[in-house]
């Protein structure tokens, strides 16, 4: 028993400790986040925040945007936050403890005033698809498949990676939900 147990135990610790000590990689914490989502109209401390799973960004400290805010329940809030420049780290959601008043009431009402908020029905290409990348240059046409690592509506640019999975891109959403960059 517990031989199965150092085991286990060393199997537990060579998978956390690479994350853990990633290069690079720096963890958001809850005070970061408390603090963007107080300057977006809900005052909340950081006690009042829980993550879901651990947050890195690649950045030591990402400067935040509340990208919107939902109420679940009487004193529940999902928020979903993601940072100023998308390259540092992914949009994340958080739940948050807020109390009945006014000014929760009124923050919730409406959208965080910098984030742009898209409706879900207008998406032309979802995060995890596949779709062509069309990527135009002086004398050169050229056509990628690729999957996309973000949702996008018309006009938006999105990350997408190649199939293998060795390249990203940048590239603008074209309304047959195809993608288009330049060279």
């Amino acid at each position: 028993m517990t031989r199965r147990a150092a085991i286990l135990i060393g199997f537990t610790l060579a998978a956390v400790l690479p994350a853990l000590a990633a290069p690079g990689r720096y963890a958001i914490s809850t005070e970061q986040i408390a603090a963007a989502v107080s300057s977006s109209g809900v005052q909340v401390s950081p006690e009042q925040v829980t993550l879901f799973t651990g947050v890195v960004s690649s950045v030591a400290n990402p400067a935040l945007q509340v990208q919107s805010i939902n109420r679940t329940t009487n004193q529940g809030v999902i928020a979903r936050i993601g940072c100023a420049s998308s390259e540092q780290c992914l949009p994340f959601l958080v739940s948050l403890r807020v109390d009945g008043g006014q000014n929760a009431q009124i923050a919730l009402n409406q959208p965080a005033p910098s984030a742009p908020v898209y409706s879900p029905a207008r998406f032309v290409i979802r995060q995890g698809s596949r779709t062509a990348l069309y990527l135009d240059g002086a004398h050169v046409h050229i056509s990628l498949s690729v999957i996309c690592l973000e949702s996008g509506v018309p006009g938006q640019l999105v990350r997408a990676t190649s199939l293998d999975r060795r390249q990203t891109f940048t590239a603008l959403v074209a309304s047959d939900g195809t993608l288009r960059g330049r060279l």
